[in-house]
Formats: C-alpha cells, sequence, structure tokens
C-alpha cells in the first residue's frame, strides 16, 4: 500500500529547499526528527481541508478498516469524541444524549461546549471504570425518554478491557433511528484480529480510535470512523466538526505515522496480532496459575486483580518498576498491562517472572465503595464554565461539582460538572486518591 504523505515529506526533505516557512527549527535540531517536521506547505495538503496526499493516506486507512470514510486526528481520540457528539447534535432535533457513566472526560467536555443534556446509563453496582450496557437496559432507559436522543454513546473496550455487545446495542439503536457511537479508543486493532470485532464491524455508526493505544503510530495519533449505519455525514461537515477541537496545526510527524500504519495494516498486522493474541492467552494463564485473578477482557490486555491476592494495584505497580516492567494503569484494584505485537517475547517474560515473584499481599480484600447516583443540579455546560474554587473532598459535600477532578488515566470523573456532591461520594474520592476537586462558588 503506497504511503502518500510520507512519501510527499520525504521528498521534501531530501529536496533541500530554503525553510522560510513554520516550525522555527527550520529542519534542524536535537531530536533528529525536525527534518520531517513540517507545516501545510504547497503539496502537503490540509488535515481540514484535505484533497491532495492527506486524503489519499484516509481513503487507505477507510479501505483498510472497511469504514464509509475515515479521518485523521493527531489530538487523539479526545478530538474525535467531540466531533462525533457534535456531529450527530447536528443531525437531529434532540440535544439529548444517553451514555453510559463511565465516559472519557473529553465526552464531558464536548458536551459542555456543544450544550448537550446527558442522560447517564447507570447500572448497579456503581463502578468507577466499568459499565455494562445490556440491550435491555438500553430499551428500557430509550423507552423512559419522551423522545429519541440525539445519540447513545458507549465506551468499548473500557480501561480494565471490558467489551460492549455492540452489535446487540446497534440494534436496539437502529429499531429507534438513533445512532449508536462508540469511543473505542483502546480497540483500534480489533478490525484485524482473525475474527474482526471493531465497532465498525458491529455496526456503530460513528467510531473513534486511538491508533497510538495498540497500532505502532505516534501519540497523537487517531482516527475518527464512520460507519454504514443510519448517521450520514459529508466530508466537509466531518472536517468542520474534527476543527472544533483540534489545532490548525496538527503534527505532520502525527500524520506520517498514521499513514505508514497503512501499510502495516495492509501487510504484516494480521499474523502479528494473531501470533500477539495467543501469546498473550498462554500469559494470562500463566498468571492464574501463579494464583492471580486475571478479569476476562479483550485480547491485547491483561488485568489482574490485585485487590485479591492481598496487593494494592497501585503497590503491585511499584514493585513491577523495581522489576523493570512499567504498566499502563493501576489503582487501589486493578493493574492493567497492554501488550501489542511490538512487546518483544522477553517484555512478557518479565511480566511472568515479576509477578511470580510478587507472592501474595498482606491486604485484607475490599471492594470498593459505593455511590449513590447523584443529583443533577445544574446543565453540564453551565457548571464547567462557572466560577469556581478548589476544595478538599471533606468539605464538598453538598457542593456541585465543577470541572471534574481525575486523572489520566483513566479520565474517568467519579462526578460529573453540575452534579450535587453526595456524602457518599468523599469515600469513592478518597478510594481512587483525589484529595480536592473544584466546586462551583
Amino acid at each position: 500500500m503506497d504511503t502518500p504523505v510520507c512519501d510527499f515529506v520525504a521528498a521534501y526533505e531530501k529536496s533541500g529547499a530554503a525553510r522560510l516557512h513554520m516550525p522555527g527549527h527550520k529542519g534542524k535540531g536535537p531530536l533528529g526528527c525536525e527534518g520531517r517536521d513540517i507545516t501545510e506547505i504547497a503539496g502537503a495538503d490540509s488535515l481540514y481541508e484535505a484533497g491532495g496526499v492527506i486524503a489519499a493516506s484516509e481513503s487507505n486507512a477507510a479501505a483498510l478498516f472497511g469504514a464509509s470514510a475515515t479521518f485523521y486526528s493527531a489530538g487523539g481520540s479526545s478530538q474525535c469524541v467531540g466531533a462525533m457528539l457534535c456531529l450527530a447534535l447536528q443531525k437531529s432535533k434532540s440535544r439529548v444524549v444517553l451514555a453510559a457513566r463511565n465516559a472519557h472526560k473529553s465526552f464531558l467536555h464536548a458536551a459542555a461546549l456543544l450544550d448537550a443534556d446527558v442522560r447517564w446509563l447507570w447500572p448497579q453496582p456503581y463502578s468507577l471504570l466499568r459499565c455494562p450496557v445490556t440491550p435491555d437496559m438500553l430499551e428500557a432507559a430509550l423507552a423512559a425518554l419522551p423522545e429519541a436522543p440525539a445519540a447513545v454513546y458507549v465506551t468499548s473496550p473500557d480501561y480494565l478491557g471490558n467489551v460492549q455487545p455492540v452489535s446487540q446495542l446497534a440494534e436496539v439503536c437502529h429499531a429507534r433511528g438513533v445512532p449508536l457511537l462508540v469511543d473505542n479508543a483502546h480497540g483500534a486493532y480489533l478490525h484485524f484480529l482473525p475474527k474482526p470485532a471493531h465497532p465498525l464491524d458491529e455496526g456503530a455508526d460513528l467510531c473513534c480510535d486511538s491508533a497510538h493505544k495498540t497500532l505502532p503510530v505516534l501519540t497523537g495519533g487517531a482516527y475518527l470512523h464512520l460507519g454504514h449505519g443510519i448517521l450520514s455525514a459529508e466530508e466537509g461537515e466531518v472536517r468542520a466538526a474534527l476543527s472544533l477541537f483540534g489545532s490548525t496545526s496538527p503534527s505532520y510527524l502525527i500524520l506520517q505515522s498514521l499513514d505508514a500504519c497503512n501499510r502495516y495494516l495492509a501487510g504484516e498486522a494480521r499474523p502479528r496480532l494473531a501470533a500477539c493474541v495467543k501469546t498473550v492467552a498462554v500469559l494470562k494463564a500463566d498468571l492464574a496459575a501463579q494464583g492471580w485473578t486475571v478479569a476476562e477482557s479483550e485480547s491485547l490486555k491483561v488485568t489482574v486483580h490485585a485487590s485479591k491476592r492481598g496487593w494494592r494495584g497501585d503497590a503491585l505497580a511499584n514493585f513491577l518498576r523495581r522489576k523493570g516492567v512499567e504498566c499502563e494503569y493501576a489503582d487501589p484494584d486493578y493493574l492493567v498491562l497492554m501488550i501489542s505485537p511490538q512487546n518483544s517475547a522477553e517484555d512478557l517474560e518479565k511480566v511472568r517472572g515479576a509477578l511470580a515473584g510478587a507472592g501474595q499481599g498482606s491486604n485484607v480484600f475490599q471492594t470498593p465503595p459505593q455511590m449513590a447516583r447523584p443529583r443533577q443540579a445544574m446543565p453540564i455546560r453551565t457548571a464547567l464554565l462557572a466560577p469556581a474554587e478548589e476544595v478538599p473532598v471533606a468539605a464538598a459535600a453538598g457542593r456541585v461539582c465543577a470541572a471534574p477532578t481525575v486523572g489520566c488515566p483513566p479520565a474517568v470523573p467519579v462526578a460529573v460538572s453540575g452534579e450535587v456532591i453526595g456524602p457518599d461520594a468523599a469515600a469513592v474520592f478518597d478510594y481512587y486518591g483525589i484529595k480536592t476537586l473544584r466546586v462551583v462558588r
């Protein structure tokens, strides 16, 4: 497969042209990549008005993923999440979006900027990161609304590797004329498995992938895919939506990385992924044999329920770090390892050996604190943009959440802008190490 963006930049680098344009390093610098870091010069195309090499590369990506159209993002899936929400609202008379509660904070930011009215799918018992949505639950939630929402929004896979039944959810949505939007940030590789399992394969109308999370792409590289469902959008509409949430100076290093990835996906990706999935399955089985509880998850994530073996997940992460293993995410309960075909056999042996040496921890197992569904006192937009102050969690009860306080990873808020902080929320904040939060003045 051709790589038009990479080819153009390589030719320009070799041309020796005097660079009297941005960026200021002029192709020279200590990192070694500056020669290929350019801007929208003649022939380089422009991401939000693409009609040349970028458009050709995106067309290659769409064919590889089986999308009706694919658009690049140099601002990660966060940029694509905003664009998806914007497109859904533009195509509907409703401002309501029905969303699974474990949404990334970029969804909340976009909802605030676009003035969406978010209604939450919130299964019990409460879990910060996991929000399993069943077809029956979705059907009941849709039936309870006075009119069809602009969209249904779910995250799949989530940070722990849980996967939603996207095909069944799509059927429920489409029967009511509602598009299904999927944050697939952690699953760009899923289409290239022996049995494709990408949200596009299962009927999603719009989908975003963080290519950089699971494919050999530089950080920030992502895709916005249009499916073959009930939501249609013209190219100009999609690019305009993306431009609302992205820089006017997208990184050409990231764009080249996405372009080069097409060649990988068209060639070696499928056999390498198939082999990697088998290797990861063996690792999961070996860890289970060592006595670890390995949660069910998508193929390339290893999610260890550390607290069931007497470890805090973050303490286990520190233990692994001393053994030369850096994890993706850890909290009081879980340790998450993200694996790709680019990991070596030696990498996985380090994991196997380190966890074998960890043994039984000394903590008493406890379940995360539960939180009642909070009351929404004001719209997300009003609260997020209101004057606010930072207060200790202990002093926040009864106050209205302003900007959600959350780190990345996992960037899933405990409390959402506009919600009243209940007394049980303090225990949840403390459990996840959040000591202060911003509340409306």
